[in-house]
C-alpha cells in the first residue's frame, strides 16, 4: 500500500522514513505531492533494488524465458524437495 504525503509533511518526516519502512516493509513507496500532484516517490533501498532487478530480468529475453520456464515447471508440479537440493549442493 502506498502512502501519500504533501511535500511539507515529507520534509518533516524524512529522517523517520527509514524506521517507517522497517516497521511496514510492505508499504512499498511513499508518494510525495506538491499542490496535490505526485512529484516524488520515496522507497526503501531493498524495494529499490528489487525493482531494478525486476526491470533487468524483464529487459533480458534469456532471463525472462528462464523465468517463464520455471513458472511453468512449478505449475506442472516439477519441483525438487529442499532436502534433495541441499544434498546436491552439499549444504
Amino acid at each position: 500500500m502506498t502512502h501519500t504525503l504533501p511535500m511539507i509533511e515529507a520534509r518533516e518526516k524524512l529522517t523517520k522514513m527509514p524506521e517507517d519502512f522497517e516497521r511496514e516493509p510492505e508499504s512499498g513507496a511513499i508518494t510525495v505531492t506538491r499542490r496535490g500532484k505526485p512529484v516524488l516517490a520515496v522507497l526503501s533501498w531493498d524495494f529499490y533494488e528489487s525493482l531494478l532487478e525486476t526491470l533487468e530480468i524483464g529487459g533480458d529475453e534469456k532471463l525472462l524465458a528462464a523465468l517463464r520456464r520455471g513458472i511453468r515447471e512449478v505449475q506442472a508440479g516439477k519441483t525438487v524437495p529442499w532436502s534433495q537440493v541441499k544434498k546436491r549442493l552439499r549444504l
